[in-house]
């Protein structure tokens, strides 16, 4: 696949305080995102667009509580399940970052916190769309991936699609060709092994990594 789209996902603007929204079209949702651009169409199966925030950008509490109030009642309880304020932080933007996201390519006629969600046979998360939706399903594919600095959703259009983003200063336990015999082919380490810069061969590492992370994660959430 190719890469069309890479942009930071913009900030929501206030929003009229609506109440819980119902599984119907985003009529507050629509309010909600009239300031934002359009993204552009997915013309193709082979383009991905891939759309990223950063935490440490969000500090304003009443602008992370309105996106703790896009998310689900289970979602939530993950959120704040989680140890400490940096890592429930970074939780409630993953979630609203992907309902938010998902929401604009319906045009806003799906409200982000209609969105309900299924895990396919390899526990990956996909779009729910109940038999009262017809009409209004889009065949929007999704994947999310995230660092302590950074958060990316890829979306496709009818074909699924992964997504993983790396530190770029990962430090490796163990030593790198070891680790590469273990995941990698018999080439791939060869290549690795080719590389006579230390650092120029973790970056290769961490990309082949980036690569193969992926594309597991066209299909399961593992």
């Amino acid at each position: 696949m190719r890469h069309r789209l890479l942009r930071r996902a913009m900030p929501l603007p206030p929003p009229p305080s609506p109440p819980p929204a119902p599984r119907t079209p985003g009529v507050a949702g629509g309010r909600i995102f009239s300031s934002l651009p359009t993204p552009p169409p997915l013309q193709s199966r082979r383009e991905v667009h891939v759309w990223y925030l950063l935490p440490d950008e969000l500090n304003d509490a009443s602008q992370l509580k309105m996106y703790m109030d896009l998310l689900s009642p289970s979602e939530r309880k993950t959120a704040l399940s989680m140890n400490g304020e940096k890592l429930q932080k970074g939780a409630v933007l993953s979630r609203a970052l992907v309902r938010t996201t998902l929401s604009r390519y319906t045009d806003c006629k799906v409200d982000p916190r209609s969105f309900e969600f299924k895990k396919n046979k390899f526990g990956k998360p996909e779009i729910l769309w109940r038999s009262d939706d017809s009409g209004m399903e889009w065949p929007l594919h999704f994947n999310i991936s995230h660092t302590s600095s950074l958060i990316a959703c890829g979306i496709t259009m009818d074909t699924p699609i992964g997504i993983d983003i790396e530190e770029k200063k990962r430090k490796t336990a163990k030593n790198i060709l070891s680790l590469a015999r273990r995941y990698f082919t018999p080439s791939e380490v060869d290549c690795l092994a080719k590389i006579p810069d230390p650092d120029a061969q973790r970056k290769e590492f961490i990309k082949l990594w980036t690569l193969k992370v992926s594309e597991s994660f066209c299909w399961s959430s593992t």
